[in-house]
């Protein structure tokens, strides 16, 4: 796997729609963050935090780390440093999760936190000129009372970049079939709705976030086992969020041609690539597209057809949207 991405991938138009705020903090920005609160530590003490064995430890190092965004200020840090992380992988538009629900089992002012986050989105817009949403992601794990809270607070933000909202931990613990009333709140209050599916269940969970109309799929990684269920999301066409490095980094697929990215490709799904928590995984945008092409054959051409895919499946509205694929179409080179 070559290190460095083509010219041809770094050129291409992209947008991210699977991406958490908090998993994008880069070892130097966490530093920074501890020295800004009179923690002293070494480059060294910092990236132990960034070391699991599966994805239990992953969860409890995205635990760690976001515990150090103490400040309204540190989440309008590492909102800037994204958007210029992004700007150089030539990223156009991100669909970002912000992980509410911990903010709040937190006990932090979310208020002033958002306040903050808008600031780092309004910089970062003007600076980089990137466009970002704000996913708003409940912790599946503490609850159905506690994702509603989330939902709400999205409600009340909606009409400030706020598109939608998710849930996220572990599927094993809490089936997506609890959050019904929440998620059609969600929709009737005009929110945009993804769930994380099928990265450490079955495709019973996919099917579990279909019913809960979500209209696009956090990773699906183990649609593949339910022939129907593959039938199902090609034929509605409903967007699958790919985070291929994520899956292996945390275990979830054991070997990397083992993927079924390039299964779904060819069975007509709507496949998109993202890095999930690209910090944690030590990955970018155009690391995912390289990798894709690699290791699993796509042409070109076929990445071309993924980049697109990536606006298309945006929940940008529909003016927005259209300006991004025409200027895609545009600006895309043929190979």
């Amino acid at each position: 796997m070559s290190s460095r991405s083509s010219p041809f991938i770094i050129s291409l138009p992209k947008a991210e729609l699977h991406l958490h705020l908090e998993g994008a903090i880069d070892p130097e920005t966490l530093l920074e963050l501890w020295h800004r609160h009179g923690r002293h530590g070494s480059p060294s003490e910092v990236e132990q935090l960034y070391r699991y064995a599966d994805f239990n430890g992953f969860l409890m190092a995205f635990k760690a780390i976001t515990e150090h965004l103490q400040t309204s200020e540190d989440y309008e840090l590492v909102t800037y440093r994204l958007a210029e992380k992004l700007k150089a992988e030539n990223v156009l538009h991100a669909e970002v999760y912000v992980s509410v629900g911990v903010c709040l089992w937190r006990k932090q002012e979310f208020d002033v936190i958002f306040e903050a986050l808008e600031r780092g989105r309004e910089r970062g817009q003007r600076d980089f000129g990137v466009s970002l949403l704000w996913i708003f992601d409940a912790v599946r794990q503490f609850g159905v009372d506690a994702a509603r809270n989330v939902f709400e607070l999205a409600a009340r933000y909606r009409d400030r970049h706020v598109v939608g909202i998710g849930i996220g931990g572990d599927e094993q613990k809490a089936p997506a079939e609890l959050f019904r009333d929440a998620y059609a709140y969600a929709a009737d209050q005009g929110l945009r709705l993804t769930a994380h599916a099928g990265e450490t269940a079955g495709p019973e969970s996919i099917w579990g976030a279909l019913n809960l109309r979500a209209e696009r799929i956090g990773h699906g990684l183990t649609a593949y086992q339910d022939p129907e269920l593959v039938e199902e999301l090609a034929t509605r066409q409903i967007p699958m969020e790919i985070c291929i490095t994520s899956n292996l980094r945390t275990g979830c697929c054991p070997d990397l041609l083992d993927h079924p990215v390039r299964r779904y490709f060819d069975q007509g799904l709507m496949v998109t690539l993202n890095t999930d928590d690209p910090a944690m995984f030590r990955t970018s945008l155009s690391h995912e597209y390289q990798l894709a092409r690699e290791s699993f054959t796509f042409t070109d051409e076929h990445l071309r057809e993924l980049a697109r895919n990536s606006f298309e499946a945006s929940f940008l509205p529909a003016e927005k949207k259209l300006n991004f694929l025409n200027l895609f179409d545009a600006t895309a080179v043929r190979p």
